[in-house]
């Protein structure tokens, strides 16, 4: 039963995660430079599955190994700058701009950023029921044992 609760709990953590950088991306989507080395580039975190070996050495806990359970939880390995081309913009009155009037301002898509906030909005809402649940449970188990 505390497995639930560790992989839940990892599943809220990476989203958290997942949240703070779509809202730094949003925060910075408008950010204009005038040097390619200055302009905010979209990150994007990295996932991956934990597997039952990585989780009973972080929580202490160790049970029998059960066929087919290889990922149990997920795992932020780390946040990386994405590589898509920055965006440059004609505006030669800007006080940004280069010799040729252009600024430049980050790749960051904002309709895929929005996207992606409401789906880890959600994943981390369903990672809370998933707890909720494993609590009623747990909670309708000792009152089987009165």
């Amino acid at each position: 039963m505390t497995s639930i609760f560790d992989i839940a709990g990892q599943g809220m953590t990476a989203q958290s995660v997942r949240l703070n950088t779509v809202a730094s991306n949003l925060a910075n989507a408008q950010s204009a430079a005038s040097s390619v080395n200055q302009v905010y580039r979209a990150r994007h975190p990295l996932f991956a599955a934990a597997h039952k070996e990585a989780m009973d050495a972080v929580s202490g806990w160790s049970e029998a190994p059960e066929s087919g359970e290889e990922g149990m939880g997920v795992q932020v390995l780390g946040v990386v700058e994405s590589q898509a081309p920055l965006e440059r913009r004609y505006e030669p009155g800007h006080p940004l701009a280069d010799q040729d009037g252009y600024v430049l301002y980050p790749n960051v898509n904002v309709v895929e950023e929005m996207a992606d906030m409401i789906s880890a909005s959600r994943s981390f809402q369903i990672n809370v029921e998933v707890l909720q649940s494993a609590k009623t449970m747990a909670q309708r188990l000792l009152a089987l044992g009165q």
